[in-house]
């Protein structure tokens, strides 16, 4: 059964939210609005004037996550937050804060905890509780940590270049969000509160009812032409990757020498593509998710930078109490009939190299859960199950744990850190060769994207089919999963394909701008 949530909150919750304030405790104003003339893409190009957004640049420290469950149904959420209060950032392995950011965007100061301890802090001092019926992505941090956050986690002797200078790691705490309801057709305009040195918390509450007061109004402004359509800049050039043809097989026989040895099973080695887009990055993720619609859709804009995907897979979620991992690997492209999608399946369910591969990770799932989940509580609650997407169809398996007490959202979040689909196994092994035989390191690629729920929930998906837009251009990484009877030339070809759908969003982008059919 669906809760329905009041319209606003009543003159008891109002008072109830103030003594909150009073006792040191966050709360959260919200106010309920039908969403038949809204989506959540044009809602997020409106909002985004409240955060910077002009006819020269985009937001910053803004976002819009969507989900196509199984790539075909919407999933319930749609959610866009801005306006942080506080921004957490780690780059060169050191963490800083910026708690002023809509004063100073350039305010950080470094804090002397390390990394992970700094965000822990963070995380627990943002939990609040939450109105009944409101949904768990109501407050929180969103963001995301890089696959080199995992330096912070492990010891890896290796560090190849940084040429991107990407910080590892952000994490937004915003003030405004967006939420879209499918299920009961609502928008749900939420303002987190917490106490201030300096107001009262009649003044605090006060603001918050006129910040959402300013978003329904920015909400019924009208889009003007170069928002919906941008300015044509030049056609898309062919991508260029960091590795030849032959460097990259060679880089695979490599690594087959070191699972002949005995270092590894599996390593999941990848390549980055580049090009020149000096399109806004919203356009790109308004093609992709036509494209390529999956259950994780994100546009997270932060300063000089953003990240566009769209995700097929789960890195870690905690709910209530449980802890989830979901490995996705084995992989046939869709059929054009039913007959012909279901004799994929069964090819694909019948390959005993895809069956040895997955059994792998679905074991090192067991092994993650099991570092932090009660013992007992690990259970296999799915295996070997066909998820179909809009262009392919996985092998997938489900494993839940209970999580420890005495333990949280973030010690889930390192247990699982990152995904051996993107790494290998054993885990640690795989990433040692992956420092050694990579030329840069991978920043955002083979993270994690996700939030931190003011309630102590948490949802990630694994940073993959994912573009980094940055200074006029955009950088798209893929692997493979290499074993011992891998064949290098296919192992090349595969990183081609996943990387496709990226550029066939951005030239799609591109023909929409330039005045033609967008699809």
């Amino acid at each position: 059964m669906v809760q329905t949530i009041p319209a606003a909150p009543t003159l008891e919750e109002r008072e109830a939210a103030l003594s909150a304030l009073r006792r040191g405790e966050g709360s959260v104003v919200w106010s309920v609005e039908a969403a038949d003339l809204l989506t959540p893409v044009s809602a997020y190009m409106r909002l985004s004037r409240l955060a910077g957004a002009t006819d020269a640049s985009p937001a910053r420290n803004a976002f819009l996550l969507e989900s196509v469950e199984g790539g075909v149904a919407r999933g319930r959420y749609s959610v866009i937050g801005l306006l942080p209060d506080l921004i957490w950032r780690c780059h060169d392995g050191k963490a800083a804060v910026n708690r002023a950011p809509d004063r100073d965007s350039a305010g950080f100061v470094p804090v002397a905890e390390a990394p992970l301890d700094s965000l822990r802090a963070i995380i627990r001092d943002s939990r609040m509780g939450l109105p009944a019926g409101l949904p768990p992505m109501t407050a929180g941090l969103f963001g995301y940590l890089g696959y080199d956050m995992v330096r912070q986690m492990e010891h890896l002797p290796d560090s190849p270049p940084d040429d991107l200078d990407l910080p590892e790691g952000v994490m937004i705490r915003p003030g405004l969000f967006a939420i879209f309801d499918t299920v009961r057709d609502e928008l749900i305009l939420t303002a987190p509160v917490r106490p201030s040195p300096d107001r009262a918390p009649e003044q605090v509450w006060q603001a918050a009812e006129d910040l959402i007061a300013l978003a329904r109004r920015t909400l019924s402004e009208p889009l003007a032409l170069h928002e919906t359509r941008p300015d044509y800049t030049g056609p898309l050039e062919p991508p260029r990757s960091n590795f030849t043809r032959e460097a990259f097989c060679a880089m695979v026989r490599r690594i087959q020498d070191y699972i002949a040895a005995g270092d590894a099973f599996q390593v999941v080695p990848s390549q980055r593509f580049s090009t020149r887009f000096t399109l806004p990055p919203l356009a790109l993720y308004r093609s992709l998710r036509r494209i390529n619609p999956a259950p994780f859709l994100f546009h997270l804009a932060f300063d000089g930078f953003t990240l566009v995907g769209s995700s097929p897979e789960i890195l870690v979620r905690l709910r209530e109490g449980r802890m989830t991992v979901r490995p996705l690997a084995g992989t046939r492209p869709r059929g054009r009939t039913a007959e012909e999608d279901l004799a994929l399946e069964r090819d694909l369910l019948a390959d005993p190299k895809e069956l040895a591969e997955h059994l792998m990770l679905i074991d090192l799932g067991r092994n993650d859960v099991g570092r932090v989940c009660a013992v007992g509580s690990v259970k296999v609650t799915e295996k070997f199950v066909i998820e179909r997407f809009s262009h392919v169809m996985h092998i997938s398996s489900n494993v839940e744990g209970a999580l420890r007490p005495g333990l949280e959202a973030l010690d889930a979040l390192v247990a699982g850190f990152p995904a051996g689909t993107l790494t290998g196994a054993p885990k640690i092994r795989a990433m040692e060769i992956i420092d050694e035989v990579e030329p840069t390191r991978r920043a955002t690629y083979a993270g994690c994207i996700g939030y931190f729920g003011a309630n102590g929930e948490m949802d990630t998906c694994i940073g993959l089919r994912m573009a980094v837009v940055k200074d006029g251009q955009m950088h798209v990484q893929a692997g493979c999963g290499v074993v011992a009877d891998s064949v290098p030339d296919a192992e090349y070809e595969e990183t081609q394909h996943k990387a496709r759908a990226l550029f066939r969003a951005a030239e799609a982008a591109v023909r929409f701008a330039r005045g033609g059919n967008a699809d």
